[in-house]
C-alpha cells in the first residue's frame, strides 16, 4: 500500500520527487520557518548521537513518499536495521526494499504485506500507511508482540481510535512501545510556550483560534481498477481512507491545542462544503468547526484546501485569555505577549528535526524500558477532536464528544478487487 503519498512506482517517480508530504507541507511552511530553534537549544540534528547499544530489527508498511522518506531517519540514527518491507504496489516494496539492502524474499505487496512482515521476525513495526488500515496493522503488532512507530492521524473513525486507544494499553502491559509521530510537540520553543501557558500566562483562558491552510490537493478520477484509489494521493480524496482534511493535515495544529491545553473539548458544531470544480471525492476543501471545552474555553478551528494563494498562517494556533496571548505553530515566530510570563521563540526545520527527536526518543524507551506510552493517548484525543468537528460540520449541527463516542459509528470501505 502506498505510504503517506505516493508509491514509488517508476512512473511515479519524478511526480513524488517534487510532492512528496514534506513539499506539501514544507512549501506552504518555508517562508515563515526561518531562524533557528529556541535560543539555547540545539537543533536536533546538532545534537550529540546517542549511544547505540544494540541495533534493533525494523520492518516498514508503506514504502510511498512519507514512508520511503522516513527509513533515511532510523539509518541515520544508527540504531535501527530495516529487516522487512510491505506496500500494496509490489513496485513501491521493491524500491525501498532496493535502497535498503532488504532481502527480495521479505518485500511483500497487497493489502495483507503487512502480516508477512510482522512474521518476518521484526521487533517493531514503522506504520505510514494509509490511515484507514492503521488499526488493523497496529493490533497485529502489538498481539505479536512488536513496538510500534506509527504516523497519524492514527484511524478515521471512532471505532479505530478507541482501538488505537486500548493497544498502547496492551504495549504497555507487554512492555512494548507504542510511538506516534508528532513534530511539533517536541520542538524547544513550542515546548516553552505551552510550559508557560500551563502556569498561567494566559490568566483565565478565554479562546483559542486554529489554521490549516495546506494549500490545493490532488484529486484524481477514479482509475481502472478500485485499487487506483491508493496510487498516488488519490485516497487525499475520499474520507474513508484519509480522514478528510482535518484528520490528515490539520491534526498536525489540532494535537497541537490538545498538547498546549491538555484537554479535548467535549462538543462542537460547524459547517463545511467542497467548492473545488469536478470533485472525484467527498473530501471537504473548506470547513469551519468551533469547539468547547469544559470550562467554556471557545477554540476556532478553520480548514482550508485550495490552492488559492491563501494569506492566513497555515498550522497555527493563538490562545487568547485575560492577561496574554500565546502562539504555537510548524514554523516562524512563536511567543507569550503580555503578562508576566512574556517570551518569544523562533522555529527552524520543525517537520525534519521532529522526526529525528521522535525516532531518538523511541530508541531511548526501547533500550530503557520506558513503556507507558504517552503519545498514543494524545493521539486518540486528537483524532477524535478532529472527527467530532468533521462529523459536525458535515451534520451541521451541535455534537458532543459523549455523543460522537456513543455512536461508535464505523466507516467501512469498499475492498471488492483489491489484492488481498
Amino acid at each position: 500500500m502506498n505510504s503517506k503519498e505516493f508509491p514509488q512506482t517508476e512512473t511515479n517517480l519524478e511526480m513524488a520527487s517534487t510532492l512528496t508530504r514534506r513539499t506539501f507541507m514544507g512549501g506552504v511552511l518555508a517562508a515563515s520557518a526561518m531562524g533557528t530553534e529556541a535560543a539555547g537549544a540545539p537543533a536536533a540534528d546538532q545534537a550529540r548521537p546517542p549511544e547505540i547499544t544494540r541495533k534493533f530489527k525494523l520492518g516498514l508498511v508503506g514504502c510511498g513518499s512519507r514512508g520511503h522518506w522516513i527509513t533515511g531517519f532510523f539509518r541515520r540514527h544508527g540504531g535501527f536495521e530495516f529487516h522487512a518491507v510491505a506496500d500494496y504496489f509490489q513496485e513501491a516494496a521493491d524500491r525501498t526494499g532496493n535502497e535498503l539492502g532488504v532481502d527480495k524474499a521479505r518485500r511483500f505487496s497487497g493489502l495483507s504485506g503487512y502480516k508477512r512482515v510482522i512474521e518476518s521476525g521484526v521487533e517493531a513495526l514503522v506504520i505510514e500507511d494509509v490511515p484507514y488500515f492503521y488499526p488493523e496493522q497496529a493490533k497485529a503488532a502489538v498481539e505479536a508482540g512488536c513496538h510500534v512507530y506509527m504516523a497519524k492521524p492514527i484511524a478515521v473513525d471512532v471505532p479505530g481510535c478507541l482501538t488505537i486507544g486500548a493497544l498502547a494499553k496492551q504495549a504497555t502491559q507487554k512492555k512494548r512501545c507504542f510511538l506516534v509521530d508528532y513534530q511539533l510537540p517536541t520542538q524547544p520553543a513550542n515546548i516553552e510556550v505551552a510550559n508557560r501557558v500551563r502556569n498561567g500566562a494566559l490568566g483565565r483562558p478565554g479562546q483559542v483560534l486554529s489554521y490549516g491552510f495546506g494549500g490545493g490537493l490532488a484529486d484524481p478520477p477514479k482509475g481502472p481498477t478500485p485499487d487506483s484509489r491508493l496510487l498516488g494521493r488519490a485516497w487525499y480524496s475520499d474520507i474513508v481512507f484519509g480522514g478528510d482534511v482535518v484528520l490528515f493535515y490539520d491534526i498536525h495544529i489540532i494535537d497541537g491545542v490538545i498538547w498546549v491545553m491538555g484537554k479535548k473539548p467535549v462538543s462542537a458544531c460547524g459547517r463545511s462544503r467542497i467548492c473545488r470544480p469536478n470533485p472525484h471525492g467527498d473530501r471537504t476543501d473548506c470547513a469551519e468547526m468551533v469547539f468547547e471545552f469544559d470550562d467554556g474555553t471557545l477554540w476556532t478551528h478553520v480548514v482550508h484546501a485550495l490552492n488559492d494563494n491563501p494569506d492566513m498562517p497555515s498550522l497555527s494556533a493563538s490562545l487568547y485569555g485575560t492577561e496574554a496571548t500565546a502562539h504555537i505553530e510548524y514554523g516562524g515566530k512563536v511567543f507569550v505577549r503580555g503578562g508576566a510570563k512574556h517570551y518569544v521563540g523562533q522555529i527552524g526545520s520543525i517537520y525534519d528535526d521532529g522526526v529525528v527527536r521522535n525516532v531518538a526518543e523511541f530508541y531511548r524507551n526501547l533500550t530503557e524500558g520506558h513503556f507507558d506510552n504517552p503519545t498514543a493517548q494524545r493521539a486518540v484525543d486528537g483524532t477524535l477532536t478532529g472527527i467530532l468537528g468533521r462529523e459536525a460540520a458535515a451534520r451541521r449541527r451541535y455534537l458532543t464528544m459523549e455523543e460522537l463516542v456513543r455512536e461508535n459509528r464505523k466507516m467501512e470501505a469498499d475492498l471488492t478487487g483489491f489484492r488481498g
